[in-house]
Order: structure tokens, then sequence, then C-alpha cells
């Protein structure tokens, strides 16, 4: 019992606010002295270089700093102008143009900060200016923001590939099905919601003009050309999602140029913002290794194998089990913390079942999703809390996300009901 042990110290010293990656390899660090002395961490150095020079890994950075520069470079300002000025018209139009912003966005950003923070300053403002519901808007706000977990190029699909050791472009490729099963239930939701509650979400505007349709045509096409090449020069085979990781980089730089807003500072923010975040996730996976390590000496992983191997009902008990508990932790860890804690258990298990690694790594990935909106940790509502105007409760933007969790698990329920969505 001394692994479940190690993981219950961890879990409650997470709770109580001390940093993940020192937590873990700290906690890792005392119990494999107490166990085996030095001699635990004898390979440990071989282990850090092996992460260091991942090229899976090396497009993490990549990623991000394409994100961060069109951040920067107002994409999100420009497109939810744009697509609100088409969708005015109609109940709940703001809400249904912000959806579909946050999903452009993490086509092109995939950074989940980013997209909250930028769409609480700009678009929430304007729907509490139309008198619409402020816990509907903050959720709408909250959720089209966490795209980005699920739409490639997603970073979690990054890690989750490495982690489980397939392919990241077949995850790409697998997520895009479930990503548009989720856009298209979250609209669903608003157009019912507003058409029975129609003073949660009234409409704004007449109909567009074509000179407003011809300028949300131009702030669309230019982010959609950005996805087009770095997913498909992935989907055709011509580049490694690392390779296409630097053309990303290289675009959102050319399209900050071409909206006229590229500079030394802009460059140097994203820069310094891609180091901190990078040094982030890479010191969790120093300090998860460090545990996974210990933890499988002590002999924790058979005791967690062989409780999930011997539930009933056989891959479908290991899968719900699985799933349960992923979203149970999600209520209080990060994402990456359960990636590279949790995942290397479950996904070991499941290769013992005979479970497909594709369809286990997209249900991982869209209950992952819903980490962001669980209450009390969810990030995307300490985001959005931090630029949300005056008047915005914290009960405001908890009740808001509470119909989008139950969609996203509804959908999550479908990919595990229906694996032939993703794997044929």
């Amino acid at each position: 019992m001394t692994g479940i042990i190690l993981f219950i110290v961890a879990m409650l010293l997470l709770f109580f606010g001390f940093p993940v990656a020192f937590t873990f390899g700290g906690v890792a660090l005392i119990f494999g002295l107490f166990i085996d002395g030095l001699d635990m961490f004898s390979m440990m150095s071989f282990r850090i270089t092996s992460i260091m020079t991942n090229t899976v890994l090396m497009s993490i950075p990549m990623f991000i700093f394409m994100g961060i520069v069109l951040e920067k470079a107002g994409l999100a300002s420009k497109l939810l102008v744009s697509m609100g000025t088409l969708f005015g018209r109609l109940r709940g139009g703001l809400a249904l143009s912000t959806i579909l912003v946050g999903m452009l966005l993490a086509a092109t950003t995939g950074v989940v900060g980013a997209s909250v923070v930028a769409m609480g300053i700009i678009s929430l403002p304007v729907m509490l200016k139309y008198n619409y519901d402020k816990a509907f808007a903050c959720g709408v706000v909250c959720t089209s923001g966490t795209l980005g977990q699920i739409i490639p190029p997603s970073i979690i699909l990054i890690i989750l590939g490495d982690v489980m050791q397939v392919p990241v472009g077949d995850l790409f490729k697998a997520a895009i099905v479930p990503g548009v099963i989720l856009v298209l239930a979250y609209l669903a939701y608003i157009v019912i919601f507003s058409m029975i509650k129609g003073d949660v979400a009234p409409a704004i505007g007449e109909n567009p003009t074509k000179k407003q349709i011809f300028e949300a045509l131009w702030a669309v096409i230019p982010p959609l050309m950005l996805i087009v090449f770095v997913l498909g020069s992935i989907f055709a085979g011509i580049a490694t999602p690392t390779e296409s990781s630097s053309l990303g980089a290289v675009g959102a730089i050319l399209l900050a140029l071409m909206y006229k807003k590229l500079s030394f500072s802009i460059i140097k923010e994203a820069s310094l913002q891609t180091v901190k975040i990078t040094a982030m996730v890479f010191a969790i996976l120093i300090g998860a290794t460090a545990f996974s390590m210990v933890f499988t000496y002590t002999g924790g992983d058979m005791v967690v194998e062989e409780f999930m191997t011997s539930l009933p009902a056989g891959e479908l008990g290991f899968l719900i089990a699985s799933m349960l508990i992923v979203f149970l932790l999600g209520f209080f860890l990060d994402f990456v913390e359960i990636c590279f804690i949790v995942v290397p258990i479950l996904g070991a298990i499941a290769l013992t079942l005979g479970v497909d690694p594709i369809w286990f790594a997209i249900l991982i990935a869209i209950n992952l999703q819903t980490s962001f909106l669980t209450p009390p940790f969810g990030f995307s509502l300490f985001y959005l809390k931090g630029v949300a105007p005056q008047g915005i409760k914290t009960t405001d933007i908890y009740k808001g996300v509470v119909p989008f969790i139950v969609i996203q698990l509804f959908v999550l329920g479908i990919v595990l009901a229906f694996p032939s969505i993703l794997i044929g």
C-alpha cells in the first residue's frame, strides 16, 4: 500500500496549494530515499534527457507561441466584432458568435487562458450591455475558451500522444468529429434556450450589410488559411506535428504583420510567455516522471491495475470507471497533472484490455476539457473572474457553466457508446 499512500499524500499537498512540480518531485524524493536510498534515482538523469530531446514535445512551445502572437495581434477582437454583426439579429446571436469564434481561436491559438480572457474582455461586456443573463453569458464565454483543448492543434492531444505512445497526427484527425459535435451541441443549446427564454439572450441588431459581410469574411479567411496549412500539412502526411508547429509559428507572425500589429514588443512578450508556460509543463513532467518511477517501484500500479481489471462488465466497466476517475480529479487537478500521473497508469491497463488507444485518448481529452469548467478549481472560471466586469459574482460563473458541463458529458457518452465515430 506504499504506492497508494504516496498518491494520497501528493493529492493532499496539491489540495493545500503546494506547487505541482515540486509536490510530485518532492514526495517522490522523500518516499524514494526512505524505500531504497539514492539508488532509486540512478536512472533519473537519463529520463530527463529523454524528455528534453523528445521531438513530439518540441511542438508544444511552437503552438503556444503561435497562439500568443495571434492573441496579441487582436485576432479575437476582429473575429468577435465581425461575427457579432452577422448574428446580431438572432436571439442568442452574440452567444452563437462567441462559440464560433471560440472554435476558430481553438484551431489557431489553442491557449485556453488567452481565449477566455480575450472574450471575457470583448464579448462579455457587450452581452451584458444588451441585457443577456449574467450566468448564461459567463457560461458561454468560459465554454468557448475551452474548445482549444479538444480541437486540434491541442496541447492536451500532443501530451496524450506522447504519454500513450500514439501518433499525434492520428489523434488530431480523430478529434475533429468530436470537436464538431461538441460545437454543434453548444449551438443547439443556445438556440433552443434563447427561443424558450427570449429575455435571456435578446436579439441586438438588423440584417448585416454587404460591407459587414465582407469585413467578417476578411476577418475569418486569414486564420482559416492558417488552420488549413497547419492541420492540412499533418493530415496530408507532408509534415509531422512538430514541423507543422513551426509553420504555424511563422504563419502567426505573418498574420500579425498583415494586421499591422507586428512589433518587437509583441514578439518579446510572446516569447517570454511561451518560455514560462513551456517551463511549467516540462517542470511538471520531470516531477511526474520521478513520481511515476517511485509509484511503479512500490507496486502501486499493480494495485490499481488489479482493481480496475476486476470491475464488472470488463472493458466497459473499466472505461466508465476511468472516465469517472478523470472527471472527479478534474475538480481539483489541472489537465497536465492528470495527463502525466493518471493517464500512464490507465493507458497501460487499457492496452492490457485491448482498448483502442486512439479512442481512449480522445475520451480522456473530452473529459479533461470538462476540468476547465468544474468548480472549485476550473481554470476558465478563474480566468473569467479576473477580467469580468463589476457585478459579476463567482456564483454567476459557476451557475452559467453547469449546462455546458452536462453537454460535454453528453458528448463524452456519445463517443463512448459509438467508437465507430473515431475508429470505424
